[in-house]
């Protein structure tokens, strides 16, 4: 006699919502490490490991300056992340080498500066929640310490490539050696606009904001460098009437959320001489969501576009472009502007962003 045993099928239904639930948490988890990742690089934790033989808690805070048991409890979540190697007999802790490069250092590689955005992100949310419901969007002044975490995400891009490769996109080097008149408009801390003043002394350099903290902190790097063919200016740039004054005229990330973006483009074409060349590098992602779907940072950009680059734009009664405005757009609105000669650039060593180069005819 052939004995048969019933199978349990399993429910699709119940699979697919284990899967979910499993994301969810792998979500939770790795936000949570997110959030710790940025502590570490604020506090100076990742350096200080990156100095140090297999230490204990107390060696590590004491090096760092910090208070040990803030320090311990960091190192069991980093620990737990695989972030940090933990020998559970002498109790001490070591930064793994295949991780150092991506959490330390001035450089492009070290992403943990880059996380900062997300702590940055959870300070607002809550009156972002707000807005969801009422419109309108969070002024400058509502996110601490954004120009300081903007011009060190900046500033590593700019210090290993800005001179090198990304200004010979303009096709204007000979020229700023032997002369002419640039303008940075949103030029934040400034320090894109004080590295090229430095590199080309003969030229002369002037950097627009609208946020008098950053344009402070311009001044200062610039007086600290003995600079004395860059200056530093309050100018909304949807209100910048200029014509004919610059050879060349950069934006470094800067147009997405602008109140007025096809305003800034045209008052930018305006104040170009004739002949003049404008360079323009945003994110560099698709302007059709379908396209953003395999994109490795698109949730990042979706989402420090809603908790700020759309939300200060909409906070000026503006057009709330977002930072996923995206390259086809992008380039439609230079051309929309006036500039017919237009050309996209893509850089190796600068994955996240597009390099728009326009010419105005003379």
């Amino acid at each position: 006699m052939t004995t048969y045993r019933a199978e349990t099928a399993t429910d699709p239904k119940e699979t697919a919502a284990d899967a979910a639930a499993e994301r969810l948490v792998r979500i939770l988890n790795d936000a949570s490490t997110g959030i710790l990742i940025s502590i570490g690089h604020q506090a100076g934790l990742f350096e200080t490991l990156a100095g140090l033989p297999p230490a204990s808690s107390v060696q590590i805070a004491d090096a760092a300056g910090l208070n040990e048991r803030y320090v311990r409890e960091w190192l069991g979540g980093m620990v737990t992340a695989r972030f940090i190697d933990y020998d559970a007999h002498a109790k001490t802790y070591v930064l793994r080498r295949d991780i150092a490069s991506a959490v330390t250092g001035p450089g492009v590689d070290n992403l943990a500066r880059t996380l900062t955005y997300i702590t940055l992100m959870g300070e607002v949310a809550g009156k972002v929640v707000e807005k969801f419901r009422t419109g309108g969007g969070l002024d400058y002044s509502d996110y601490p310490g954004f120009v300081q975490i903007q011009a060190a995400d900046s500033a590593s891009v700019h210090d290993a490539s800005l001179v090198d490769s990304i200004l010979p996109l303009s096709g204007r080097m000979e020229d700023l050696r032997s002369g002419i008149r640039v303008a940075d408009i949103g030029c934040g801390a400034g320090h894109a606009v004080n590295l090229m003043a430095r590199a080309f002394p003969t030229s002369s350099f002037v950097g627009y904001d609208f946020f008098e903290e950053a344009l402070e902190a311009g001044r200062a790097e610039a007086q600290h460098l003995g600079l004395s063919n860059v200056r530093f200016e309050l100018r909304d740039a949807a209100a910048l009437d200029l014509r004919e004054e610059f050879d060349l005229v950069t934006v470094f990330d800067a147009v997405h959320d602008q109140a007025h973006p096809a305003t800034v483009l045209s008052n930018i074409r305006q104040a170009l001489k004739p002949g003049g060349t404008f360079l323009m590098v945003d994110m560099k992602a698709s302007s059709n969501l379908e396209d953003n779907i395999e994109l490795p940072w698109a949730a990042f950009l979706y989402a420090i576009s809603t908790t700020h680059c759309m939300s200060v734009s909409l906070a000026q009664g503006g057009d709330g472009l977002g930072t996923v405005w995206g390259v086809q757009q992008a380039e439609k609105m230079v051309r929309d502007a006036g500039f017919q000669d237009v050309r996209v650039v893509d850089l190796d060593e600068d994955p996240f962003n597009a390099y728009f180069v326009a010419t105005k005819e003379c």
